[in-house]
This record gives C-alpha cells, structure tokens and sequence, in this order.
C-alpha cells in the first residue's frame, strides 16, 4: 500500500470524489481520502490523502486556503455561479456606473472576520438532509451564518462586469458566497464566473498533477518521486528519534512516553522551561528512524502523549 499525500490538479468537470475514485483504479488500492470539497466547476489544488496518510485529511481540511476568482457583476443565479438559473440582472445604467475604486472598496470590505451564509446548493446537511438535495427539490431553507475569516483579498484586474480576485481565506469559505456579497453590497448582484484553488497549507498550484500524469508516472514505476511522505507536512515542529529498545516499545503500542526520554535543548531556546511545553507537538521517529507520530507536551505529568499515531506509514 501506499502512503503518504499526492498534490493533484482537478479538473473542471470532476467531483473530488470522482477523483478519489479515478486514483483507486490507478493506484489499485482503496484507502484514499481528499482533503477537501471542489465544486464539479472549479479546478486546481486538491491534496489526496493515500494509506496511513488519511489520517492526514482533517488536518490539511483545517488548512488556509488560496484562490484565484473571477467575479461576474450584475448577474445573480441560484447556485451563486454561472452554472446555476439567474435570478436577477442588473440594469445596464447601474453597471455603467460603476467605479474601479468603488468595486476594490466593496471587495476588500469583506477582509476580516466574516459572518457568512452557506448557500442553497452546497453540501451542508440540515436534519440529515444536504442542502443541494434540498434546492434540486425546489426548497429554501433559513441558513444560519457561519464564522470564517478572509485573510487577504486583492482585485487583480477590473474589466467590468468582471473582476479577478486573488482570495486567502479560512476553511469553510465559500468564494461563490464571496463573490455573491460583494454584489450585493455593490447594489448590482454578482456571482462567481471561474474558480481556481492555488493553494492549500503547503501545497500549490505549481507542484500539482493532472490524473493524467498520475496514471503515466505509475505505469513508469516513478510515482513514488511525486508522493509526499507523512512525516513532510509536519516539518515545522522539532524531531525526536528514540535511541532506546524499550522506548522502541511504548512507541510502537502507541503510548505516551517520559519527558526525561527528550534531550534537553531539541525543543529550541523558546521552549526550554516546562512552563512554556504545554501543547507544544513533536514529530517522532523509533530507533529505525521510522515516522511513529505527532506527540504533544502534557506539562502536568511530564511525559510525551501521542497526538496522531500514523501505523504503517514506514
């Protein structure tokens, strides 16, 4: 089996799921997750999750997101993107009217914290049910607003009716949403034309593959140059290697081990009074240099706990 994490580009056209289920028929194996949901449209950086590397999907969910939007004014449709029946159009004298000023001040207004309402056609589930199933049946429901945060927002190019939008945003943001609300707070509607995912945490545009090359790369055996090991993603925290059989052990079963067992100093000068470890994570490594885990600092007992175990991932 497989593990670790592969940078694909989706493609318009395909759900993440059918890219997950175009990866089990080329990489012949079933543990794959993704890391999260692209609308069928939208294209670009979906990070899939492969063997012990599942384990991954909710920490690279959790990550800060980058996109690159195309913002169409004076259009409102259903789904709050051209793929979806339009609402509303706005009169050709209020877009005549616009502003370049005008429309980077409403645009760059939404930077911040962010009370957004999750649109009709997503997935969201409400009573069990999710909301897309319920628009397709002609139903809306009162949406409670979600908090999300836009961290960095910059107008690109202005062409009216269209804007290209560069968006930093929190996980759980919905650009079509975005885009929907700056036209409202315009007073000409808008919705969202094109979508591209730069970036997800540390994985970009740049470094991703079509399936195509995936599927190339495995028949040359040469796939494993492109797969990112688990132990990659956390290479921000400090690495302990155990140099002990009995600690060899107690890592293995997936237990919490002392903190005498850590040198002094691995943690870097920041982290060196037991007051300042709580929380604080560690990449560990067995005496075969092995990825066991992510463990954190439990000042309280003095002792490493595991956060994340990855089985199987050597």
């Amino acid at each position: 089996m497989i593990h670790g994490i592969l940078n694909i580009y989706k493609e318009p056209g395909y759900t993440s799921h059918d890219v997950v289920a175009r990866l089990r028929g080329i990489l012949k194996q079933k543990k794959i997750g993704h890391t999260g949901t692209l609308d069928p449209a939208a294209e670009g950086v979906l990070p899939v999750c492969l063997g012990s590397g599942t384990r991954l999907c909710d920490i690279l969910t959790d990550k800060r997101k980058t996109y690159r939007a195309v913002l169409l004014l004076g259009t409102e449709t259903d789904t709050q993107d051209t793929t979806g029946t339009i609402l509303h159009t706005c009169g050709p004298q209020r877009l005549a009217e616009l502003g370049e000023e005008e429309v980077r001040r409403a645009a760059e207004s939404f930077i911040g914290p962010y009370a957004q309402i999750p649109p009709m056609y997503s997935a969201l589930k409400v009573n069990g049910k999710r909301l897309y199933e319920l628009a397709r049946e002609g139903k809306e429901i009162e949406r409670r607003p979600r908090p999300v945060e836009i961290y960095r927002l910059t107008v690109d190019s202005i062409r009216l009716p269209r804007a290209e939008l560069t968006v930093e945003c929190s996980k759980g943001t919905y650009i079509r949403t975005l885009c929907h609300d700056i036209g409202s707070r315009l007073g000409c509607g808008g919705c969202m034309e094109k979508l591209v995912r730069t970036q997800t945490g540390r994985f970009c545009l740049e470094d991703s593959l079509l399936l195509s090359e995936v599927e190339r790369l495995a028949a040359d055996g040469r796939l494993d140059e492109r797969i990112v090991p688990v132990d990659e993603v956390f290479a921000s925290y400090p690495a302990f290697y155990s140099d002990q059989e009995r600690l060899d052990k107690l890592l293995q079963n997936g237990n919490a081990f002392p903190a005498s067992s850590v040198p002094e100093g691995l943690l870097g000068p920041g982290e060196q009074q037991k007051e300042s470890r709580d929380g604080v994570w560690m990449r560990v490594y067995d005496s075969r240099r092995r990825f066991i885990g992510i463990y954190e600092y439990e000042g309280g007992r003095e002792r490493w706990k595991p956060k994340k175990i990855f089985p199987g991932g050597d």
